[in-house]
């Protein structure tokens, strides 16, 4: 693209992105980090764009085990309510019924 072209948000985003995996992998500090990510927001053009990130390398490192980590934080996240659904159920509190007798019992439904 001509350096003249204006960016877009999208455009915009795209380098903020790169910014953070830039400091992810130590090659910005947190300041510097703060003061491109704010020079993106003002950027008009392309031009302007590839000024903030001219000095590092064209793609930031994939981050490796990032999808991996999400994944099981989300599977240990569904057995955790899977086995309090289990235990529940087996101390008796998936039926509707018990659960009211206990309640009225405890003084708790009237």
């Amino acid at each position: 693209m001509h350096p003249s072209i204006r960016a877009s948000d999208a455009d915009r985003q795209h380098v903020i992105e790169a910014l953070q995996e830039h400091t992810a992998a130590g090659r910005l500090g947190l300041d510097e980090f703060t003061d491109r990510v704010d020079a993106a927001y003002r950027a008009a053009t392309y031009g302007e764009l590839a000024a903030i990130t001219a000095d590092l390398p064209a793609e930031a490192p994939a981050r490796r085990g990032a999808i991996p980590g999400l994944l099981v934080a989300a599977v240990a996240v569904v057995l955790v309510v899977a086995l309090l659904l289990g235990v529940a159920g087996l101390a008796g509190w998936g039926h509707m019924s018990t659960m009211t007798a206990a309640m009225t019992t405890m003084g708790g439904c009237h």
